[in-house]
């Protein structure tokens, strides 16, 4: 029984030449038949029903029967056209539209299919692209630049009616070709200190920095390895903003100073300044603001009755007790201001949240720390997450596994964004 209602479905036909008659007259053979396989495929917004026919045909001479065999599915066995899949996991990944969603949606169609297969197809793709990630984690390792942030996400069953609370962590490098760097998410289940170490690693490269928010695990990390540790000034200049209805002159004061540094930052990007250019520009005209900030931020807690309580006294305390760290930046044009790109890329975790809720298992989470790493990493260098999880799904099966780094969405737009491999529903609709 077919999976689909051909009445409303579209389904297009592809015929796939048979190469044992290629060169044989039409008297040599006698068309008795044909088999058919049809496969789910998906146009942006709309789904399609690749029908490939290919005939079985009988040699007069040898009497024998032969027939092509159907196209090779990225799944085993399965059903779903790699469009499909590629359609199926940047809907929910990148547009946030969940599972049970897009399986309304196509019942609407006239799809019939369950939930749990759109479950495992999910999971399945994740599990293949795998090493893609791992890959990618071993070239953050070895950048000198690195920063590592953390969110919240319900991730497996508790009890009844509980859930757990797990940790995405992202980890971004800064790689050499001024590309943006990449992005991985790992999915733990604590905020332990172990999990930075776990995904950092121990290898000490010169000049190493982490740049990071207050939590105190990075400080203990960077403080074992000997390494910088970088502070980010978006994370304390938030102190500032919830002190400005208790202290507002002061709080007001404090954010104009920080926003100063960011105007010259900005002034940096607009010159496009780098390396050396860079450097002299923040010493010029950075440093002598964030001096100046840090000396009236030790004025404020001298001279003003703040109680401990305050937040503006929160704020200042924590300015101050890192300010060898907020200044790392100043000296290293390498290093960035804040965390922000990383809070960018954090984004798609909560607006998630929203619309799926949590995880229903520590695996789920691995698949959505798996897919989302590469889906922000594509974006983060401008590629198509369509097109290159199109091409790597088709790819990455006989790809060889020493060369696996060659598909991380930084070097597959090198090697192979040119001519991407498509779905046959491509060049169905050239």
């Amino acid at each position: 029984a077919l999976f689909f209602d051909p009445a409303r479905v579209p389904v297009e036909t592809i015929t796939l030449p048979n190469p044992e008659i290629a060169d044989l007259p039409a008297e040599a053979y006698t068309v008795i038949g044909e088999k058919v396989t049809h496969r789910l495929a998906q146009r942006p917004g709309s789904y399609v029903v690749l029908r490939y026919v290919r005939q079985v045909v009988k040699l007069k001479e040898s009497t024998t029967l032969c027939c092509p065999p159907a196209p090779a599915a990225v799944l085993e066995g399965g059903r779903a056209d790699v469009s499909f899949l590629a359609g199926l996991v940047i809907d929910k990944f990148l547009y946030h539209l969940p599972l049970y969603r897009q399986h309304q949606r196509l019942a609407a169609a006239g799809i019939d299919v369950s939930r749990q297969w759109l479950t495992q197809q999910v999971l399945s793709v994740a599990l293949l692209l795998g090493p893609i990630v791992a890959a990618m984690l071993e070239d953050i390792r070895t950048c000198r630049v690195k920063a590592m942030d953390e969110t919240p996400i319900k991730a497996g069953r508790k009890g009844k009616g509980q859930m757990k609370t797990g940790w995405f962590w992202p980890v971004w490098g800064d790689t050499d070709d001024g590309g943006g760097g990449d992005i991985v998410f790992l999915f733990r289940a604590s905020r332990a200190a172990i999990h930075v170490r776990e995904a950092l690693g121990e290898r000490v490269h010169e000049a190493m920095v982490l740049l990071s928010d207050g939590y105190r695990v990075y400080a203990q990390y960077a403080a074992a390895l000997g390494i910088a540790l970088a502070q980010c000034w978006a994370h304390t200049r938030r102190g500032f903003e919830r002190a400005k209805d208790i202290e507002p002159e002061a709080a007001a004061e404090a954010l104009a100073r920080i926003g100063e540094l960011y105007r010259i930052e900005t002034a940096i990007r607009t010159q496009r300044l780098a390396g050396e250019a860079k450097r002299a520009y923040r010493l010029t005209h950075a440093k002598p603001v964030a001096v100046a900030f840090f000396a009236w931020a030790e004025a404020q807690l001298a001279h003003a009755a703040l109680l401990p309580s305050n937040p503006l006294t929160k704020a200042l305390h924590y300015a101050l007790e890192r300010r060898e760290g907020l200044s790392v930046y100043l000296d290293d044009p390498d290093v960035p201001i804040d965390t922000n790109h990383l809070e960018r890329a954090l984004r798609p975790i909560p607006m998630g949240r929203k619309a799926w809720l949590f995880c229903w298992s520590e695996v789920g989470a691995e698949a959505v720390a798996t897919l989302q790493s590469l889906i922000v990493t594509c974006r983060l260098h401008d590629i198509d997450p369509y097109d290159y999880l199109v091409d790597v799904l088709q790819r990455i099966d006989r790809h060889p596994a020493r060369d696996v780094h060659l598909l991380t969405p930084r070097r597959w737009k090198q090697h192979f964004a040119a001519d991407p491999l498509r779905s046959d529903l491509h060049r169905l609709t050239r």
